[in-house]
């Protein structure tokens, strides 16, 4: 397999599944412009040969399709899969001893290995000479979006105990010192912060590496959500076919085959990081994050820049996500007894919206209800990044044991043709969500809901307007979204005392009658544009929403601090005062891909 980026590079491109960018393109908005369009296509990766301002070539885009990605670790996947599927199943390796015995050999690859010299270390540089890459006009400066930050644990300083881990790096503007700082931006339940908040108990400064680039492995380790006990350096090494190259160089670890390390050590102080267009389809906004004091930053010859750009998925991220859900779906059943299979809905951004099949077993001789599927959803939310689910969906595999956890529209039609929505809701407030979710009121501060769903169906959903429907003055354009799903546009959002008297209205105008056929309603700012996909539905209505600020419900009432409904659910999905903005392309860029895209440039016929 691969022992460098350009290795993997040049074998994409005799395949076919690389361009070269040989026009200059500014990092400054082009690049990631650029970026973006082909992954709509569906294009190949880019090589950018001549990026301005730097000395360096960057390549972005190579995991743009899943089928480029399964081409891309095609020698290592198979046996990586398989061992996943034993460590799920230990009782199929006794059964199939000679699968056991193929994937005997790649263990070994499991350890890293210490190496005395590194390409990585032959050459030197500094921060602003690597591409400034700024993929939003409203970014704060320029960043990493493909780093691999390692650290080691203060109290346990082993290599294995070791977190690597991708978070954003901003490497210009704002009052970073140029050159000398540069900001980490790690969100909450990140390892990351478990050793920085070690470091400060023993009074030391954390040292960090940052590498960039190297084998595609290493790049996919850095998000892998892995097994607890096993290392990201492991994995790193078992998915490469080979293992991971390190060294030591005054108290840093050194990944050998990178193209760049940065190292540093965190600072005291915290200043501003941001604004920056991140993957939820906003600008998450400047806040006060770690500052790291950049010691050195070396690179190999010949070093290639990676990046990647996020925005509203899908995005090549996206792909990650799928790709990682391939390779880790036999763990959940292990990891979560009685929990069949999740999803973590990409077109939400992720977290906001996770949905789950669970198991119902706990009185098989009684009728069938949300009893062990509240048990489930309590571990999910308390497993590693799944607990950063704001929506949590669940419903029961005893009730269609063909549902297909990624027929996102099967399921919503499966949960609420069932869900008893006097009972089946439960709300978490004054609680954690993730950092780049801007629908709560503060910064990591929100609410979640868990909906479950279990038993014989109560409701036929209905697939047509309902007829002689009043809606109130403030309330316009009723929307059919999907069966059992309306969507109605109401005046902006103002405040949530304003909010309450709006809804008030609509609650008192819709029958009780109408949750028999339409159980949920999304209150909008447009619903033509939430109409127009069911991507758009679930953007908009899951990311704009914070559970419990924005629920209600016909004939709502709490009931030994049990919230439910007696007719449908409401959500208030319109955008708030406090919610972050959503990502605009600048038109003037657009125009520069457009002619890069002309006859005689390297984009034609590329978009």
């Amino acid at each position: 397999m691969y022992r460098s980026l350009l290795e993997c590079i040049l074998d994409l491109e005799k395949h076919g599944h690389l361009i070269r960018i040989q026009e200059e393109v500014d990092p400054r908005l082009e690049m990631a412009a650029i970026h973006r369009r082909v992954f709509a296509a569906g294009g190949p990766a880019l090589l950018f040969e001549r990026v301005k301002g730097s000395p360096f070539p960057a390549v972005s885009n190579l995991f743009g399709t899943l089928e480029r990605a399964r081409f891309i670790f095609r020698k290592t996947l198979p046996k990586v899969e398989m061992m996943m599927r034993m460590a799920a199943h230990p009782e199929s390796a006794l059964k199939n001893p000679l699968q056991t015995l193929k994937v005997l050999p790649a263990i070994v690859d499991l350890l890293p290995r210490k190496v005395r010299s590194a390409p990585v270390l032959k050459r030197r540089t500094r921060v602003s000479q690597l591409p400034q890459l700024q993929s939003w006009p409203a970014d704060g400066g320029a960043f990493l979006t493909l780093p691999q930050v390692l650290t080691l644990d203060p109290d346990n300083p082993s290599l294995l105990k070791s977190n690597l881990g991708m978070y954003r790096v901003q490497i210009s503007g704002n009052q970073y010192q140029p050159d000398e700082q540069i900001g980490l931006h790690y969100q909450i339940h990140r390892g990351i912060g478990v050793h920085h908040a070690r470091a400060l108990q023993r009074g030391e400064k954390l040292k960090v590496s940052i590498f960039l680039g190297g084998p595609p492995a290493h790049t996919l380790a850095a998000v892998m959500p892995l097994p607890e006990g096993m290392s990201e350096l492991s994995f790193a090494g078992l998915l490469a076919g080979r293992r991971f190259r390190y060294l030591n160089y005054r108290g840093w670890i050194v990944s050998a085959e990178a193209d760049f390390v940065i190292l540093g050590t965190m600072e005291e102080e915290l200043l501003p990081e941001g604004p920056f267009g991140d993957h939820l389809g906003y600008y998450s906004l400047a806040h006060d994050f770690p500052v790291l004091r950049v010691e050195t930053v070396f690179h190999r010859p010949k070093a290639i820049f990676p990046f990647t750009v996020v925005g509203r998925p899908p995005q090549e991220d996206t792909i990650f996500g799928k790709l990682i859900h391939e390779i880790t779906a036999p763990m959940i059943p292990k990891s979560l007894p009685g929990v069949k299979a999740v999803h973590a809905v990409d077109e939400t951004g992720v977290h906001p919206l996770l949905l789950a099949i669970g198991s119902e077993r706990y009185v098989p001789y009684q009728q069938r209800q949300p009893m062990e599927l509240l048990t489930q959803a309590q571990a999910i939310l308390g497993f590693g990044q799944l607990s950063l689910a704001k929506y949590l969906l669940i419903v029961a595999e005893e009730d269609d044991p063909q549902l297909n956890i990624n027929d996102i529209q099967a399921f919503f039609r499966h949960l609420l043709s069932r869900i008893d929505l006097q009972r089946d809701l439960h709300f978490f407030t004054e609680t954690t969500i993730d950092t780049l979710d801007y629908s709560g009121a503060k910064l990591n501060h929100g609410s979640k809901v868990v909906m479950a769903a279990a038993g014989k169906i109560r409701r036929e959903l209905g697939y047509r307007l309902p007829q002689n429907l009043k809606l109130p003055p403030d309330f316009k354009n009723l929307k059919r979204i999907m069966p059992g799903v309306l969507a109605l546009e109401a005046k902006a959002f103002a405040t949530y005392e304003r909010a309450q008297k709006e809804m008030r209205a609509l609650k008192e105008a819709v029958p009780f009658s109408l949750a028999d056929s339409f159980p949920l309603l999304v209150v909008v700012d447009d619903s033509e544009f939430v109409g127009t996909s069911l991507a758009n539905f679930l953007w908009v209505t899951f990311t704009r929403s914070n559970p419990s600020h924005d629920i209600y419900g016909i004939g709502e009432f709490v009931e030994h601090k049990h919230w439910g409904c007696k007719g449908s659910l409401i959500i208030d999905a319109r955008i708030k005062p406090h919610h972050a903005p959503p990502l605009q392309e600048d038109p003037t860029i657009e125009k520069r891909v457009d002619e890069l895209a002309a006859r005689g440039h390297s984009l034609h016929g590329v978009i």
